[in-house]
């Protein structure tokens, strides 16, 4: 079978790293081009275009780089039709998926999507889009099998969080000199997770950072994104407490002791490494106003999201500041917060289903061809 896998950033990344090899597992003879990272790439198959071309953040970013994500729309469907593959598997990214799969519906080219577009948080309206252009749904939150069967009557198949996977698989073979190889001393340490594009990292990691002179007794470790180069952090390791570890955040969260996390998937990460979390959103001003109104869930974390209430505190836009950032860090390094927080993180794990997401995906696309 030739499969063809789009994902836009790094978490899709990762999860079509995992994907890949169960469909390898599948069928030895596969051949894969997609658009991915490192991960995706190491698997094996041939990357088209890495998503640190493709990771735009917010609305205003969005338009200031309308040419460039166009002309790339453009270079994808005519690699898709040189390289003419039995199915197209999307992986979130929705913006630009979603252009791909109306496009690839006309030509009749059979259309899997694994992790939903998050359109239960806004733009429900795709759903039109969805039931005429994705044939097959995969989605990975166990609310989501609801929202669209039940709401919206579009037919899809829950197979679980990937991330179960992931964590599983990297903690089965950890680096147990992850400290001595960073030449980490004993303190606990705070896993500081400025996400992975450089709009987020420059807002949110200086506020970070702000923690640091207050915790003497705590060694701060920032998680460098494999998008960025170290040049780019260089500006933010001014503290002698703060050391910087590049492309090993689950080696990180596997030693961490607590954790200030970007918005987004490494919520959901640091929650099954079972590392207490304070969340963090800030976004520009215009972006976040433009949010404000169209997005209207209770939470931004995919944990508080899953649990239906608020299991860890999130600080968003305006409450992302120095002195909210030291008041809740403080509580989860103190027994009583992060006690609470453990126990809600196990019920957490619960509802999310055990392992296995990405074989029975594999299975389950192979089987609708």
């Amino acid at each position: 079978m030739k499969y063809y896998i789009i994902a836009g950033e790094a978490s899709g990344d990762l999860h079509g790293s995992n994907l890949m090899k169960s469909l390898f597992e599948e069928d030895p003879q596969s051949e894969i081009r997609f658009w991915g990272g490192d991960l995706m790439e190491r698997v094996g198959g041939t990357l088209v275009k890495h998503y640190r071309e493709l990771a735009f953040m917010g609305f205003a970013e969005v338009i200031q780089n309308l040419g460039t994500i166009l002309r790339n729309i453009s270079i994808c469907k005519k690699d898709i039709e040189a390289f003419a593959p039995d199915a197209i598997i999307f992986i979130d990214y929705p913006g630009f998926n979603m252009r791909i799969a109306k496009w690839a519906k006309k030509k009749g080219i059979p259309t899997h999507y694994y992790i939903s577009p998050q359109i239960w948080a806004w733009k429900e309206n795709r759903i039109k889009a969805i039931k005429r252009d994705v044939d097959h749904m995969y989605v990975i939150l166990p609310f989501e099998k609801d929202f669209y069967e039940k709401k919206h009557g579009f037919p899809v198949q829950f197979v679980g969080h990937p991330l179960i996977d992931a964590v599983a698989q990297y903690r089965a073979t950890a680096d147990p000199q992850f400290r001595e190889r960073h030449q980490l001393d004993d303190r606990p340490i705070i896993a500081l997770l400025p996400g992975s594009r450089k709009q987020e990292i420059t807002r949110l990691l200086s506020e970070m950072l702000t923690v640091v002179p207050n915790f003497a007794n705590f060694q701060f470790v920032i998680a460098g994104a494999p998008s960025q180069d170290f040049d780019f952090y260089r500006q933010f390791l001014v503290n002698k407490n703060v050391v910087f570890i590049s492309n090993e955040t689950y080696g990180l969260l596997n030693v961490a002791y607590a954790a200030l996390v970007t918005s987004g998937t490494a919520t959901l990460e640091t929650a099954l490494f079972k590392v207490p979390q304070v969340v963090l959103y800030k976004a520009s001003p215009i972006s976040y106003q433009i949010a404000k109104r169209i997005i209207t869930l209770k939470f931004i974390s995919l944990v508080n999201l899953i649990m239906d209430r608020e299991v860890v505190k999130e600080l968003v836009q305006n409450d992302c500041n120095k002195k909210r950032i030291h008041e809740e860090f403080t509580k989860i390094i103190q027994d009583q917060g992060r006690t609470k927080m453990l126990q809600n993180y196990d019920i957490l794990i619960d509802k999310l289903g055990g392992e296995g997401a990405s074989k029975l995906t594999a299975q389950l696309i192979n089987k609708n061809l």
